[in-house]
């Protein structure tokens, strides 16, 4: 596995990654430290101090938090300035998000909502009429944007709707009929992004619905649900709507691949977006086991309540060290892209989709790791995290949306060794050699030489590239027996991608520490430890494919390979690590 210096999506299995050359916080730039510190500031002065309101619906707080939001210039921070942005950079983006969302998870629905897949459609399909007339109002929160895609019948099979659109006898409209259901800024949106399947079309289209002067345009009662509870949720109802046909969005057929690429998008700002409410969770959390007093002493000095202060810090540690090297590869590519002589708006759309991969990879491992760090914060306060009267229970509620919001985390485990699988049939990734090779390897004797790992991170980068081996065994050998019809084998889909999400955030960690850090660091500590419990992940999900789908020799063959390729030359201490980044947040109190 040879290195590189730039990667396609996906490419980080076969090829290896130079730490130098990864993204992490450590290289923001004043710019981006300025817009950080403003959201934060925002965030403790406007939403934290108001989280009672936020608990017991207060919609009007949501809208009226998001038109301050509007003011200050963070719901057009994606938007070129042309159209009444900022035009800021796909990392400071990231970063708004992150640190917008933490405060509140109502607000945080609201404002992903807006900016995402309520805005992006219109500012990557849009014709120059509908970005003009649209957008400017969009970015300063004149008026929000909503996005209605989820049909009774249609959720995760999103072209599956049976919302109809018509072409008026003039020739003017479009005559829509339907619902939609959990359409987030229903009520007080005033832009919708609705799509529909004209005729009997193969496909949906989109379209931009205007709330003022439309009729046969109808509204729910606001949803009752278990967490968000001041995010505004609406059924959608369209009974003889008409919408002009210049208000058609993209092209006609082409729906789907606007929905697609609109929650590509979103997938990786909503890992963002769960990373400060991640950090919040933990001080709380952090505080509390340091101010409890049982048996005489704080309860931060049991090793029980340690284990999981080293154990959430490191899950903050993971997140953000994926989100933001992913989010620098998408930049890259779009900056590449645009100086190869291509449009912004065509960049944009090719750089998020070549990382679509990571995207999912993101959303399923940060939202599913978030409600685990919510829960444990529970669990810290013991009896007194089950009650309103601790930020805990609210953390936990909101939490919960995050694995279904932007397509289920099953769909996106499978959607992400799925997209792999096609990239490798259609020549776009090199999957096969490597494969092959480490059948190879399997049956060859292995090197019984010590192998000289006095360099920083270098055993733990070896053993990365052993675990990207066994996800190479394990997938290619499922491929090879299923062949097309690997789609079905949903549970084994399932073992790849636990195997490749660990990877990736495991990688991304490690890389992170030795770029940013020494070998004597809390962040290398926490690289270590995770690296150490991703590898008993992926043995655990591994093995659980291999003894299902292969049998007798080759059963043995690759059980053995699995031991090999996960095997540490010199076992980590783990209760030493984990004591050594419980003493750090301990004394620090927070993250």
């Amino acid at each position: 596995m040879n290195d590189t210096k730039t990667l396609k999506g996906g490419e980080f299995l076969i090829k290896q990654t130079p730490a130098a050359e990864i993204f992490t916080l450590e290289n923001l730039s004043e710019e981006q430290k300025m817009m950080r510190d403003s959201a934060k500031e925002f965030i403790d002065r406007e939403v934290v101090p108001k989280h009672d309101r936020f608990e017991h619906k207060d919609y009007a707080l949501t809208e009226e938090t998001m038109r301050k939001l509007g003011e200050m210039g963070f719901l057009g921070v994606t938007v070129p300035e042309q159209y009444g942005g900022l035009g800021m950079g796909f990392i400071t983006t990231l970063l708004t998000c992150d640190y917008i969302s933490g405060g509140n998870g109502s607000l945080a629905t609201a404002f992903g909502a807006h900016t995402g897949i309520g805005t992006l459609p219109i500012l990557l399909y849009g014709t120059e009429e509908q970005k003009n007339k649209y957008l400017p109002d969009l970015a300063t929160g004149t008026k929000f944007g909503s996005y209605c895609l989820t049909e009774p019948d249609a959720g995760s099979d999103a072209n599956s709707g049976k919302t109809r659109a018509k072409l008026s006898e003039d020739g003017k409209n479009y005559i829509i009929n339907g619902q939609k259901m959990w359409i987030s800024n229903a009520g007080f949106a005033e832009i919708f992004i609705v799509f529909a399947k004209i005729d009997d079309d193969k496909n949906i289209t989109a379209f931009i619905v205007e709330k003022e002067g439309t009729e046969g345009l109808t509204f729910g009662e606001e949803e009752h649900k278990l967490g968000i509870r001041s995010s505004s949720t609406r059924q959608v109802f369209f009974n003889d709507m008409k919408v002009p046909v210049e208000n058609l969005l993209g092209e006609r057929n082409n729906g789907f691949k606007i929905a697609l690429n609109s929650l590509n998008v979103g997938r990786i700002k909503l890992a963002a977006a769960n990373i400060d409410g991640q950090r919040r969770i933990f001080g709380h959390a952090v505080k509390y086991a340091n101010e409890r007093k049982q048996f005489g002493v704080s309860i931060s000095t049991f090793g029980a309540i340690r284990k999981k202060i080293a154990e959430m810090a490191t899950g903050i540690f993971v997140s953000e060290s994926g989100t933001y090297r992913a989010g620098k590869d998408v930049q890259d590519k779009i900056d590449e892209l645009i100086s190869g002589g291509m449009g912004h708006q065509e960049a944009e759309l090719k750089g998020v989709e070549e990382f679509a991969v990571e995207c999912s990879i993101l959303k399923v491992f940060v939202s599913d790791l978030t409600q685990h760090t919510a829960d444990e914060g529970i669990q810290i306060y013991g009896g007194m995290g089950f009650s309103e009267d601790t930020p805990m229970e609210a953390a936990w509620r909101d939490s919960r949306i995050g694995r279904i919001y932007e397509g289920t985390n099953e769909i996106n485990r499978l959607l992400a060794v799925g997209m792999l699988i096609k990239k490798a049939m259609k020549g776009q990734l090199d999957l096969m050699r490597p494969a092959m090779e480490v059948s190879k390897e399997l049956m060859g004797i292995p090197s019984f030489e010590a192998p000289d790992y006095s360099a920083f991170m270098s055993e733990e980068k070896a053993l990365l590239e052993n675990l990207k081996k066994v996800f190479m065994m394990v997938s290619g050998a499922a491929l090879q027996k299923y062949m097309t019809e690997i789609e079905k084998q949903q549970h084994l889909l399932l073992n790849a991608s636990e195997i490749l999400n660990q990877i990736y955030m495991a990688e991304s960690a490690i890389l992170r520490a030795e770029k940013s850090f020494d070998a004597n660091s809390v962040q290398a500590a926490m690289a270590k430890l995770n690296l150490y419990k991703a590898t008993e992940k992926i043995i655990e999900a591994a093995k659980e494919g291999i003894i299902s789908f292969a049998e007798g020799d080759e059963q043995r063959m690759m059980l053995s390979g699995l031991r090999r390729f996960t095997k540490y030359t010199n076992n980590p201490n783990v209760i030493a690590l984990t004591e050594k980044i419980a003493a750090h947040y301990v004394e620090k109190g927070s993250y």
